[in-house]
C-alpha cells in the first residue's frame, strides 16, 4: 500500500493524514510544520512530488523519501478508532482550538491529543514545577499559592508527576480551578499509575493533554519533550522546590527560551530541595517570588479592569506603518494585552509585533506593563 493509494482517504478534518505525518520517519515538529506552511494541510504533503519535496529548505533527499515511502497508515487509522472510542480530541496546528501560545514556540507539537473540557486559551495560565520529592514547605507553598489564586480564574499547568505537580493539581482541584496535565505518553494509560484517580478528577476539570498516540510508553526521553508543552502553552512558569538537577530546571529553561515570566519561590541556602529555585534566581534566570500576591501583582493580573466602560477612541497624528496600524487597532478593542494573544489576533510574525512594538513604544503610542501586557498610552 502506497500514501497515494491509503484507505480512509475521505477521513473529515485530514485526520488520518495528520497523525501520518507525526509518524513519518526523520520529519519531526519543525519540519512538519514547515511543510504545513507551504501545503495548507497534510494530505497535501502526501501528495506532492518527491522533487518538489526535495527542493524545499531542511528537507531535502532523504526526508523526502521518507514522505514519500511512508505507507503505515494502518497505525494512523487504529488511532482513529482510539480517538473516536474515548472521545478524544486531536488538536492539530491549523486548528483553532489549539493551544495558541504553543504556536509561538519553534518546537511546538505538530498534532496533541486532548482530553477535557478546559478552554486551553483561556485568558490566564500558569504552569507550576517542582521536584518529586518535596518537603512539607515546598507542599505548603504551592497550596497556599494556588489557594490565593481562587478568585483569578487561573488555568493550572503541571505535570501530574509525584510530588509538587500532584500538589499542583490536587490544590487547583480543591479550589475549583480548572487544571491541565500533560503527560509524556499516550492517553491509554496513566504514569504514575497511583495517579489515575486524580487523572479521572483532571478530566472533569480540566484535561489531559499529550503529544504522543496510544500505546507509547513513558519513556525518559519523552519527559523533556513533555516539558516543552508545559513550558510553552502558559503565560508563567512558576518553580516552587527544585533540586540543582531535573525537569523543574528544564522546563524554568525553556520557559525563559519561549520568552515567558519565569519565577522561582526562594528556599534556605542549604536546603537540597531548594537549590534549583535559588540558582535560578542567583543566575537572573526567574524572579525571586514569595507570594501568589507578588506573583499577580508581576503580571498585572491584580489590577481589576472597570467593566461597563467604553472603549476609549484615540486619533493617532502619526504615521503609522502598516504592522503598526494593526497592533494599534487591536489594542483600541481591549484595555490590555498579551503578547501571545498580540502574535495570534495580528497574524503577523513574532519578529513582525516585536519591531511594531518597540516603534510604538518609542513614539510613545503605547505603553508596556509587567507580565509581557501592552496597552495605549
Amino acid at each position: 500500500m502506497t500514501n497515494d493509494h491509503c484507505p480512509m482517504t475521505m477521513m473529515p478534518n485530514d485526520l488520518l493524514y495528520q497523525i501520518a505525518l507525526t509518524l513519518v520517519p526523520n520529519i519531526g515538529d519543525i519540519h512538519a510544520k514547515a511543510l504545513i506552511n507551504i501545503y495548507g494541510d497534510a494530505h497535501a504533503v502526501f501528495k506532492a512530488k518527491k522533487k518538489e519535496l526535495e527542493k524545499i529548505e531542511g528537507i531535502g533527499t532523504i526526508r523526502a523519501g521518507s514522505i514519500k515511502d511512508f505507507s503505515d497508515f494502518t497505525s494512523s487509522e487504529e488511532e482513529i478508532k482510539f480517538i473516536e472510542k474515548y472521545k478524544i480530541t486531536p488538536l492539530f496546528i491549523t486548528n483553532k482550538d489549539y493551544p495558541k501560545r504553543l504556536l509561538n514556540c519553534f518546537d511546538s507539537p505538530s498534532l496533541l491529543y486532548y482530553r477535557g473540557n478546559a478552554d486551553l486559551n483561556t485568558s490566564k495560565i500558569i504552569s507550576i514545577v517542582g521536584t518529586r520529592n518535596n518537603s512539607s514547605y515546598g507542599k505548603m507553598v504551592c497550596e497556599k499559592f494556588i489557594e490565593s489564586l481562587q478568585s483569578e480564574n487561573v488555568l493550572v499547568v503541571s505535570g501530574l508527576a509525584f510530588g509538587i505537580d500532584t500538589i499542583a493539581h490536587k490544590a487547583a482541584l480543591k479550589n475549583n480551578l480548572q487544571t491541565i496535565a500533560v503527560l509524556a505518553h499516550g492517553l491509554d494509560r496513566i504514569y504514575p499509575e497511583q495517579n489515575k484517580s486524580l487523572a479521572k478528577q483532571i478530566t472533569g476539570q480540566g484535561g489531559l493533554l499529550t503529544e504522543f498516540i496510544s500505546n507509547s510508553n513513558p519513556d525518559k526521553q519523552n519527559f523533556p519533550k513533555r516539558n516543552r508543552i508545559v513550558a510553552g502553552m502558559c503565560d508563567a512558569v512558576i518553580v516552587i522546590e527544585s533540586g540543582r538537577k531535573g525537569g523543574s530546571l528544564i522546563t524554568a529553561e525553556l520557559g525563559n527560551g519561549y520568552n515567558k515570566d519565569v519565577f522561582a519561590i526562594p528556599g534556605r541556602t542549604n536546603d537540597a530541595k531548594s537549590e534549583g529555585c535559588n540558582y535560578l534566581i542567583k543566575n537572573n534566570k526567574a524572579a525571586l517570588i514569595n507570594s501568589a500576591e507578588d506573583f499577580l501583582e508581576f503580571m498585572n493580573w491584580s489590577v481589576r479592569l472597570r467593566s461597563g466602560h467604553e472603549k476609549k477612541q484615540r486619533e493617532l497624528f502619526i504615521e503609522l506603518s502598516p504592522d503598526e496600524k494593526i497592533v494599534v487597532e487591536i489594542l483600541q478593542q481591549q484595555e490590555s494585552i498579551q503578547i501571545d494573544e498580540l502574535y495570534f489576533k495580528s497574524g503577523l510574525s513574532s519578529s513582525s509585533v516585536a519591531t511594531a512594538l518597540l516603534m510604538l513604544e518609542m513614539q510613545n503610542v503605547i505603553i508596556s506593563l509587567p507580565g509581557k501586557l501592552y496597552k495605549l498610552a
